[in-house]
């Protein structure tokens, strides 16, 4: 779930906008109230305007004198709402953003806690976006009943957070935890569309992840000259600067990233020489796994695709196992996340025989830590052993931080 707050000065044709009654609303038959706060019954947009003016004109005048909030949270969770659960998901969120005080670097308080409780406010469900998912739109007075203005510093860190917690005290999937198991996605679309190019070109990689359901945001300086760009998927915004590993992703670096993918041997993902060990070992398909079993979508298992010679081989794997990797071959402090995770999925499936890795403190000859996955070992212990397998085998390179 996510929420997005902000302090604005044009608070009667945001009123008009959640309410509907907007010219610019194409679909005003799919926008329904769900809450009014210390208001007259069901006021239409200019008594809830008027309303708030009459509190604000009783204290001190305030240029942004109406909070806009929007509440979005995942159209899975909220499947079965009526309006009693809106209004209480609502009254939870509000209670969360309330109770917050925001602290500064110098152990200041920099934002005391917010009145929303005690402020004026219409609150209307909203489902006419694309593919018609709920959300709440809010608009609330600055000012509450006794006076208290509703502080609006770091605002939209305050609504983020209210967010988190109301999501969490659910069990829901917070917004973070979907950017998280997101970006590992994201980031394999963004070097398979680089492997797919014959040549580089900025036009084609837009494209293509244009193509891929993805929203590309430029960003040009003022000779027009492209610096950098954004990667956008649903609510969840990724920079360039967060995706591929050592920034191999950022506009400056792309067409040298692209040139070392097209210099790479075919199927170097799943046929690996070791040279450290001094010795060279190749993955061979087992021959008595049975890896037809992640072929097709269960519940709870999420796509996973393997790239060797030249052809793609897509597996659904159980959505913690892939959890498990990703906890394992952490992205952010590990250089070679893909190839560690591509190792583990594909011992995982029984795509690859397990290979022959020297065990620590081992004397005399070579020998594996798995042979065969045991009948009764659950699929989050197989993913570790597999997750241990992989770092014996390619070893985890650490990233050493960035450099001047």
């Amino acid at each position: 779930m996510i929420a997005k707050a902000k302090a604005i000065s044009h608070g009667i044709n945001a009123i008009r906008y959640i309410t509907g009654e907007s010219q610019h609303k194409k679909h005003p038959e799919k926008i329904h109230r769900i809450l009014d706060n210390l208001l007259p019954s069901q006021p239409d947009t200019m008594g809830i305007w008027n309303s708030m003016q009459l509190t604000l004109s009783c204290f001190r005048p305030i240029k942004n004198s109406v909070i806009r909030i929007e509440l979005s949270p995942s159209a899975e969770h909220t499947r079965f709402f009526d309006t009693e659960d809106w209004q209480k998901l609502w009254q939870d969120f509000v209670a969360e953003f309330d109770k917050q005080v925001i602290i500064g670097k110098d152990e200041k308080v920099r934002s005391c806690p917010t009145h929303l409780a005690n402020s004026k406010y219409t609150v209307w469900l909203h489902t006419e976006s694309e593919g018609g998912v709920p959300h709440l739109h809010a608009a609330v007075c600055r000012i509450d009943e006794d006076g208290n203005i509703n502080n609006d510093h770091n605002i939209h860190l305050r609504a983020q957070r209210a967010a988190e917690r109301v999501a969490k005290k659910r069990g829901w999937t917070t917004a973070a935890q979907v950017r998280n198991s997101h970006i590992h996605q994201v980031n394999r679309d963004c070097m398979d569309t680089l492997k797919s190019m014959q040549s580089w070109s900025w036009e084609e990689y837009k494209d293509t992840l244009i193509r891929k359901g993805y929203t590309v945001h430029e960003r040009n300086d003022k000779k027009g000259i492209l610096r950098g760009y954004a990667i956008v998927k649903g609510n969840t915004k990724y920079k360039a600067s967060e995706l591929g590993v050592g920034r191999n992703l950022m506009i400056l670096k792309l067409p040298k990233t692209w040139e070392k993918l097209h210099h790479k041997p075919q199927g170097c993902a799943l046929k690996t020489t070791f040279k450290d060990s001094q010795t060279e070992q190749s993955f061979k398909p087992s021959a008595s796994a049975d890896y037809g079993r992640y072929n097709t979508y269960h519940p709870d298992t999420v796509p996973y695709t393997l790239n060797h010679e030249g052809k793609g081989h897509k597996f659904y794997i159980p959505e913690k196992v892939l959890d498990c990797f990703n906890d394992e071959f952490d992205y952010r402090i590990v250089a070679n996340t893909q190839e560690l995770t591509d190792m583990a999925v594909a011992i995982f499936v029984g795509l690859l025989e397990t290979p022959n890795v020297v065990t620590e403190g081992g004397g005399g000859g070579s020998q594996s830590d798995l042979p065969w996955r045991d009948k009764d070992e659950d699929d989050l212990q197989w993913a570790r052993r597999c997750a241990r397998a992989a770092s014996r085998s390619l070893g985890k390179k650490m990233k050493t931080g960035l450099k001047r």
